[in-house]
Protein backbone atom coordinates (compact mmCIF):
# COMPACT_ATOMS: atom_id res chain seq x y z
CA UNK A 1 0.00 0.00 0.00
CA UNK A 2 0.86 3.78 -0.94
CA UNK A 3 0.63 4.82 2.69
CA UNK A 4 3.16 5.89 4.91
CA UNK A 5 1.87 3.99 8.14
CA UNK A 6 4.86 5.30 10.70
CA UNK A 7 4.18 8.99 9.51
CA UNK A 8 0.13 8.34 10.82
CA UNK A 9 1.24 6.46 13.94
CA UNK A 10 3.73 9.48 14.69
CA UNK A 11 0.69 11.92 13.95
CA UNK A 12 -1.86 10.19 16.05
CA UNK A 13 0.70 9.34 19.30
CA UNK A 14 0.30 12.50 21.18
CA UNK A 15 -3.48 12.20 20.79
CA UNK A 16 -6.09 10.40 23.12
CA UNK A 17 -9.43 10.59 22.29
CA UNK A 18 -10.47 10.04 19.15
CA UNK A 19 -14.03 10.58 17.64
CA UNK A 20 -14.61 8.64 14.10
CA UNK A 21 -16.85 9.41 11.52
CA UNK A 22 -17.66 8.11 7.93
CA UNK A 23 -19.70 9.13 5.07
CA UNK A 24 -23.83 9.05 5.32
CA UNK A 25 -25.95 5.65 4.67
CA UNK A 26 -22.69 3.76 5.71
CA UNK A 27 -22.02 0.74 4.09
CA UNK A 28 -19.97 -2.22 4.95
CA UNK A 29 -16.68 -0.96 4.12
CA UNK A 30 -17.49 2.49 5.82
CA UNK A 31 -18.56 0.49 9.01
CA UNK A 32 -16.50 -2.14 9.42
CA UNK A 33 -13.15 0.37 8.59
CA UNK A 34 -14.04 2.86 11.70
CA UNK A 35 -14.98 0.02 14.01
CA UNK A 36 -11.74 -2.27 13.20
CA UNK A 37 -9.73 1.12 13.41
CA UNK A 38 -11.50 2.05 16.52
CA UNK A 39 -10.34 -1.41 17.79
CA UNK A 40 -6.70 -0.88 16.73
CA UNK A 41 -6.53 2.73 18.20
CA UNK A 42 -7.88 1.36 21.96
CA UNK A 43 -4.98 -1.14 21.35
CA UNK A 44 -2.43 1.43 21.44
CA UNK A 45 -4.31 2.77 24.74
CA UNK A 46 -6.42 5.52 23.30
CA UNK A 47 -10.02 6.40 23.49
CA UNK A 48 -12.01 6.00 20.58
CA UNK A 49 -15.91 6.71 19.81
CA UNK A 50 -17.75 6.50 16.64
CA UNK A 51 -20.58 8.83 15.20
CA UNK A 52 -22.10 8.81 12.02
CA UNK A 53 -24.34 11.30 10.81
CA UNK A 54 -26.83 8.23 9.32
CA UNK A 55 -28.20 5.12 11.26
CA UNK A 56 -26.50 1.40 10.81
CA UNK A 57 -28.70 0.02 8.10
CA UNK A 58 -31.23 -2.77 9.70
CA UNK A 59 -29.52 -4.99 7.33
CA UNK A 60 -26.02 -4.33 8.60
CA UNK A 61 -26.73 -4.60 12.15
CA UNK A 62 -24.70 -7.61 12.04
CA UNK A 63 -21.22 -5.78 11.57
CA UNK A 64 -21.65 -3.62 15.09
CA UNK A 65 -22.70 -6.30 17.48
CA UNK A 66 -22.93 -4.38 20.46
CA UNK A 67 -24.07 -1.16 19.15
CA UNK A 68 -20.79 0.81 19.24
CA UNK A 69 -21.80 3.00 16.34
CA UNK A 70 -23.66 6.11 17.27
CA UNK A 71 -25.82 8.50 15.47
CA UNK A 72 -25.45 12.61 15.47
CA UNK A 73 -28.61 13.37 16.33
CA UNK A 74 -30.47 10.80 18.00
CA UNK A 75 -27.86 9.92 20.65
CA UNK A 76 -25.39 12.90 20.72
CA UNK A 77 -25.58 16.54 19.81
CA UNK A 78 -22.86 18.01 17.60
CA UNK A 79 -21.61 20.83 20.70
CA UNK A 80 -20.91 18.02 22.47
CA UNK A 81 -18.76 16.46 20.31
CA UNK A 82 -16.50 19.25 19.26
CA UNK A 83 -15.09 19.76 22.92
CA UNK A 84 -15.19 16.18 24.12
CA UNK A 85 -11.98 14.90 21.92
CA UNK A 86 -8.46 15.56 21.38
CA UNK A 87 -8.39 14.02 17.63
CA UNK A 88 -10.95 13.76 14.87
CA UNK A 89 -10.40 10.67 11.92
CA UNK A 90 -12.48 10.60 8.64
CA UNK A 91 -12.83 6.97 7.44
CA UNK A 92 -13.76 5.70 3.89
CA UNK A 93 -14.66 9.03 2.78
CA UNK A 94 -13.27 12.71 1.86
CA UNK A 95 -15.91 14.95 0.64
CA UNK A 96 -18.12 17.10 2.66
CA UNK A 97 -21.34 16.41 0.96
CA UNK A 98 -20.65 12.39 2.22
CA UNK A 99 -20.53 13.36 5.60
CA UNK A 100 -23.99 16.01 5.66
CA UNK A 101 -24.31 17.15 9.73
CA UNK A 102 -20.76 15.40 10.51
CA UNK A 103 -19.34 17.90 8.19
CA UNK A 104 -20.22 20.71 10.15
CA UNK A 105 -18.40 18.86 13.42
CA UNK A 106 -15.85 18.50 11.02
CA UNK A 107 -15.30 22.14 10.17
CA UNK A 108 -16.22 23.23 14.22
CA UNK A 109 -13.35 20.99 15.41
CA UNK A 110 -10.66 23.15 16.29
CA UNK A 111 -7.89 19.69 16.87
CA UNK A 112 -6.36 17.66 14.08
CA UNK A 113 -7.89 15.77 11.73
CA UNK A 114 -7.24 12.94 9.47
CA UNK A 115 -8.66 11.22 6.61
CA UNK A 116 -7.90 7.71 6.03
CA UNK A 117 -9.54 6.86 2.16
CA UNK A 118 -9.24 4.74 -0.96
CA UNK A 119 -11.58 6.90 -3.02
CA UNK A 120 -10.24 8.62 -5.99
CA UNK A 121 -12.26 12.10 -5.37
CA UNK A 122 -11.60 14.73 -2.50
CA UNK A 123 -11.77 17.91 -1.42
CA UNK A 124 -10.25 19.83 1.09
CA UNK A 125 -11.04 18.74 4.73
CA UNK A 126 -8.50 20.66 6.35
CA UNK A 127 -7.45 17.05 7.19
CA UNK A 128 -4.15 15.11 7.20
CA UNK A 129 -4.72 13.01 4.40
CA UNK A 130 -3.78 9.27 4.36
CA UNK A 131 -4.76 7.66 0.68
CA UNK A 132 -4.37 4.67 -1.52
CA UNK A 133 -6.69 5.00 -4.47
CA UNK A 134 -5.26 1.57 -5.74
CA UNK A 135 -6.76 0.03 -2.80
CA UNK A 136 -9.83 -2.02 -3.07
CA UNK A 137 -11.46 -0.75 0.09
CA UNK A 138 -10.82 1.21 3.16
CA UNK A 139 -11.36 -2.09 4.94
CA UNK A 140 -7.74 -3.38 3.15
CA UNK A 141 -6.11 0.01 4.97
CA UNK A 142 -7.09 -0.91 8.30
CA UNK A 143 -5.46 -4.37 8.04
CA UNK A 144 -2.82 -2.71 6.33
CA UNK A 145 -2.38 -0.48 9.15
CA UNK A 146 -2.75 -3.22 12.11
CA UNK A 147 0.15 -4.79 10.22
CA UNK A 148 2.39 -1.85 10.03
CA UNK A 149 1.95 -1.45 13.72
CA UNK A 150 2.33 -5.08 14.70
CA UNK A 151 -1.51 -5.09 16.23
CA UNK A 152 -3.57 -7.71 16.37
CA UNK A 153 -6.99 -8.61 15.39
CA UNK A 154 -9.57 -10.39 16.98
CA UNK A 155 -12.20 -12.62 15.48
CA UNK A 156 -14.76 -9.95 15.84
CA UNK A 157 -12.44 -7.46 14.04
CA UNK A 158 -11.11 -9.73 11.48
CA UNK A 159 -14.95 -10.48 10.30
CA UNK A 160 -15.59 -6.54 10.35
CA UNK A 161 -12.18 -5.86 7.78
CA UNK A 162 -13.53 -9.29 5.81
CA UNK A 163 -16.87 -8.11 5.46
CA UNK A 164 -15.28 -4.65 4.21
CA UNK A 165 -13.07 -5.99 1.60
CA UNK A 166 -15.51 -8.94 0.71
CA UNK A 167 -18.46 -6.20 -0.33
CA UNK A 168 -16.27 -3.28 -2.09
CA UNK A 169 -14.96 -5.85 -3.99
CA UNK A 170 -18.06 -7.23 -4.99
CA UNK A 171 -17.24 -10.76 -3.07
CA UNK A 172 -14.08 -10.38 -4.59
CA UNK A 173 -15.10 -9.91 -8.78
CA UNK A 174 -14.16 -6.37 -9.21
CA UNK A 175 -10.85 -5.33 -11.66
CA UNK A 176 -10.00 -3.89 -8.31
CA UNK A 177 -8.68 -7.48 -6.77
CA UNK A 178 -5.12 -8.23 -7.10
CA UNK A 179 -3.24 -11.35 -5.50
CA UNK A 180 -2.59 -8.87 -2.03
CA UNK A 181 -6.41 -8.88 -1.81
CA UNK A 182 -6.24 -12.55 -1.03
CA UNK A 183 -3.37 -12.39 0.98
CA UNK A 184 -5.01 -9.84 3.55
CA UNK A 185 -8.08 -12.41 3.42
CA UNK A 186 -6.07 -14.95 3.92
CA UNK A 187 -4.24 -12.69 7.03
CA UNK A 188 -8.11 -12.33 8.08
CA UNK A 189 -8.81 -15.77 8.03
CA UNK A 190 -6.11 -16.85 9.78
CA UNK A 191 -7.29 -14.34 12.59
CA UNK A 192 -10.45 -16.03 12.89
CA UNK A 193 -12.58 -14.05 10.03
CA UNK A 194 -15.65 -16.19 9.15
CA UNK A 195 -16.55 -15.58 5.81
CA UNK A 196 -19.30 -18.05 5.93
CA UNK A 197 -21.01 -16.40 8.81
CA UNK A 198 -20.64 -12.96 6.99
CA UNK A 199 -21.96 -13.98 3.95
CA UNK A 200 -24.90 -15.02 5.68
CA UNK A 201 -25.59 -12.03 7.52
CA UNK A 202 -25.53 -10.39 4.13
CA UNK A 203 -27.43 -12.34 1.30
CA UNK A 204 -29.18 -15.03 2.96
CA UNK A 205 -31.38 -12.97 5.95
CA UNK A 206 -33.17 -10.28 3.91
CA UNK A 207 -35.92 -9.07 5.22
CA UNK A 208 -38.82 -9.33 3.46
CA UNK A 209 -39.52 -5.66 2.75
CA UNK A 210 -35.91 -5.93 1.18
CA UNK A 211 -36.88 -8.73 -1.23
CA UNK A 212 -40.25 -7.30 -2.32
CA UNK A 213 -38.49 -3.61 -3.25
CA UNK A 214 -35.78 -5.61 -5.10
CA UNK A 215 -38.65 -6.85 -7.32
CA UNK A 216 -40.13 -3.68 -8.01
CA UNK A 217 -36.74 -1.67 -9.35
CA UNK A 218 -36.11 -5.03 -11.57
CA UNK A 219 -39.32 -4.77 -12.74
CA UNK A 220 -39.03 -1.31 -13.94
CA UNK A 221 -35.51 -2.28 -15.39
CA UNK A 222 -34.79 -0.79 -19.01
CA UNK A 223 -32.08 -1.35 -21.53
CA UNK A 224 -31.60 2.25 -23.53
CA UNK A 225 -31.46 1.58 -27.62
CA UNK A 226 -27.86 1.43 -27.55
CA UNK A 227 -27.98 -1.94 -25.65
CA UNK A 228 -25.34 -1.47 -23.11
CA UNK A 229 -26.88 0.55 -20.69
CA UNK A 230 -29.67 -0.42 -18.00
CA UNK A 231 -31.21 1.45 -15.57
CA UNK A 232 -34.13 1.73 -13.38
CA UNK A 233 -35.62 3.67 -10.36
CA UNK A 234 -36.71 3.19 -6.71
CA UNK A 235 -39.33 5.75 -5.78
CA UNK A 236 -41.03 6.79 -2.75
CA UNK A 237 -43.79 5.12 -3.45
CA UNK A 238 -41.87 1.54 -3.45
CA UNK A 239 -40.58 2.03 -0.30
CA UNK A 240 -44.02 3.18 0.94
CA UNK A 241 -45.55 0.30 -0.89
CA UNK A 242 -43.37 -2.40 0.19
CA UNK A 243 -41.89 -1.07 3.79
CA UNK A 244 -38.61 -0.50 2.44
CA UNK A 245 -35.71 1.73 3.26
CA UNK A 246 -33.33 3.83 1.30
CA UNK A 247 -30.66 1.29 2.11
CA UNK A 248 -32.56 -1.57 1.08
CA UNK A 249 -31.36 -0.47 -2.25
CA UNK A 250 -27.87 -1.83 -2.06
CA UNK A 251 -26.86 -4.49 -4.44
CA UNK A 252 -30.20 -4.18 -6.85
CA UNK A 253 -28.12 -2.58 -9.05
CA UNK A 254 -25.38 -5.23 -9.56
CA UNK A 255 -28.78 -7.71 -10.94
CA UNK A 256 -28.50 -5.31 -14.03
CA UNK A 257 -25.26 -5.89 -15.05
CA UNK A 258 -26.03 -9.48 -15.42
CA UNK A 259 -28.46 -8.92 -18.57
CA UNK A 260 -26.28 -10.07 -21.81
CA UNK A 261 -24.81 -6.94 -23.22
CA UNK A 262 -24.98 -4.26 -20.50
CA UNK A 263 -21.61 -2.84 -19.75
CA UNK A 264 -22.88 0.04 -17.00
CA UNK A 265 -26.07 0.70 -14.78
CA UNK A 266 -27.42 3.43 -12.86
CA UNK A 267 -30.21 3.27 -9.89
CA UNK A 268 -32.07 6.73 -9.36
CA UNK A 269 -33.23 6.12 -6.03
CA UNK A 270 -35.53 9.37 -4.64
CA UNK A 271 -35.19 10.18 -1.59
CA UNK A 272 -37.62 11.05 1.11
CA UNK A 273 -36.00 14.50 1.99
CA UNK A 274 -35.52 15.51 -1.65
CA UNK A 275 -33.60 15.05 -3.92
CA UNK A 276 -31.98 11.52 -5.89
CA UNK A 277 -29.47 9.47 -5.00
CA UNK A 278 -27.67 8.02 -8.69
CA UNK A 279 -25.74 4.70 -8.15
CA UNK A 280 -23.62 3.95 -10.82
CA UNK A 281 -21.87 0.98 -11.40
CA UNK A 282 -19.49 -0.38 -15.07
CA UNK A 283 -18.09 -3.12 -16.36
CA UNK A 284 -16.33 -1.85 -18.83
CA UNK A 285 -14.02 1.19 -19.95
CA UNK A 286 -16.23 3.48 -18.92
CA UNK A 287 -15.09 4.99 -15.41
CA UNK A 288 -18.42 5.89 -13.61
CA UNK A 289 -16.26 7.86 -11.01
CA UNK A 290 -15.56 10.48 -13.79
CA UNK A 291 -19.58 10.65 -14.55
CA UNK A 292 -20.62 10.97 -10.67
CA UNK A 293 -18.19 13.49 -10.16
CA UNK A 294 -20.05 15.64 -13.17
CA UNK A 295 -22.74 15.67 -10.52
CA UNK A 296 -21.03 16.40 -7.18
CA UNK A 297 -19.79 12.26 -6.74
CA UNK A 298 -17.96 10.16 -7.02
CA UNK A 299 -16.14 6.81 -6.15
CA UNK A 300 -14.59 4.37 -7.87
CA UNK A 301 -14.54 3.47 -11.98
CA UNK A 302 -16.17 0.16 -11.09
CA UNK A 303 -18.68 1.71 -8.58
CA UNK A 304 -19.66 5.34 -7.82
CA UNK A 305 -22.83 7.36 -6.79
CA UNK A 306 -23.95 11.12 -6.62
CA UNK A 307 -26.59 12.92 -4.59
CA UNK A 308 -28.81 15.46 -7.43
CA UNK A 309 -30.65 18.03 -5.95
CA UNK A 310 -33.18 17.72 -8.92
CA UNK A 311 -36.38 15.87 -9.46
CA UNK A 312 -36.10 12.68 -10.85
CA UNK A 313 -36.89 13.14 -13.90
CA UNK A 314 -34.55 16.04 -14.29
CA UNK A 315 -31.80 13.66 -12.66
CA UNK A 316 -32.77 11.39 -15.33
CA UNK A 317 -32.40 13.47 -17.91
CA UNK A 318 -29.10 14.96 -17.40
CA UNK A 319 -27.47 11.61 -16.43
CA UNK A 320 -28.62 9.12 -18.52
CA UNK A 321 -27.00 11.12 -21.63
CA UNK A 322 -24.00 11.47 -19.75
CA UNK A 323 -23.78 7.36 -19.30
CA UNK A 324 -24.60 7.39 -23.09
CA UNK A 325 -21.95 9.69 -24.31
CA UNK A 326 -19.23 7.87 -22.24
CA UNK A 327 -19.68 4.19 -23.70
CA UNK A 328 -19.33 5.91 -27.09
Amino acid sequence: MNIDWKKLADAIAPYQRFLLTSHVRPDCDALGSELAMAALLRQMGKEATIVNASETPPHLGFIDPTGEVRVLGRDVTAAALVGTFDALMVVDTGAWIQLAEMGEVLKAFAGPKFVLDHHVSEDDLGAQVFKDSTAEATGRLVYEAAQAWGLSLDPQTASQLFTAIATDTGWFRFSSVTSGTYRAIAGLVDADASPAAVYADLYERDRLARVLLRGRILSKVVVTDCGRLAYSTAVLEDFEATGSTTSDTEDAINMMLVIQGVQAAVLFIELPDGGVKASFRSRSSLDVSQVAGKFGGGGHKAAAGATISKSLKEAMSAVLPAMEKGLQ
